[in-house]
């Protein structure tokens, strides 16, 4: 079983593990870089971005994630997605730049333009996928090696970069575990190692 951590500074860390066991896995909440080590994958929560990143800085996180990130997957949705990309807008901010990505803060707008919808274009299989936003970024550029698997409203919401994955929505507020199965699916390597 794939041993993946869940970034547990802040935003709602606790429905991710939730979708994580759905899935298959046995998650574990990450707070410090010793408790990186052993871990299959991670995944980095929404939550705000600005605060996360402080609190990235004060327990000494940053290097040690992007460090993990060179080796091993993260699946970052919403401030999860704007951490892991190489360009963040509105305003600039620094990352852990692990994806040749360009993404825009909070880009649908504040808190009341907040929206749940169904997404028909996707290649997740069959069905509709239902995506929570949630003051959620908009993918502006997607570079080198990025795939997209969903979009709304003509833009990208789910893009594989190969190791990594991002969504600008929160599939961990649903009860749909195709998207975390997804991520666990690029683990299967890395946890038959252990």
């Amino acid at each position: 079983m794939a041993r993946v951590g869940v970034l547990a500074l802040q935003g709602d860390y606790e429905a991710h593990a939730a979708a994580l066991r759905r899935a298959g896995a046995e998650p574990c909440e990450v707070r410090l870089a010793a408790e990186l080590d052993g871990l299959d994958g991670l995944v980095i929560p929404g939550g705000e971005s600005t605060s996360m990143l402080r609190l990235m800085e004060y327990y000494g996180l940053m290097e040690p994630l992007r460090r993990f990130g060179m080796e091993k997957p993260i699946f970052g949705t919403c401030a999860g997605a704007i951490l892991l990309a190489s360009d963040v807008l509105n305003p600039p901010q620094p990352s852990l730049a692990l994806v040749d990505m360009t993404i825009e803060r909070n880009a649908y707008g504040r808190q009341l333009d907040s929206r749940v919808v169904r997404l028909s274009e996707h290649r997740l299989g069959d069905g509709e996928l239902e995506a929570v936003f949630i003051r959620a970024p908009i993918i502006r550029r997607v570079g080198a090696g990025g795939r997209v698997l969903a979009t709304y409203l003509g833009d990208p919401v789910l893009v594989d970069f190969g190791r990594h994955l991002v969504a600008t929505f929160h599939p961990e507020l649903t009860a749909d575990s195709r998207i975390h199965g997804l991520f666990l699916e690029r683990l299967g390597a890395g946890a038959a190692k252990r």
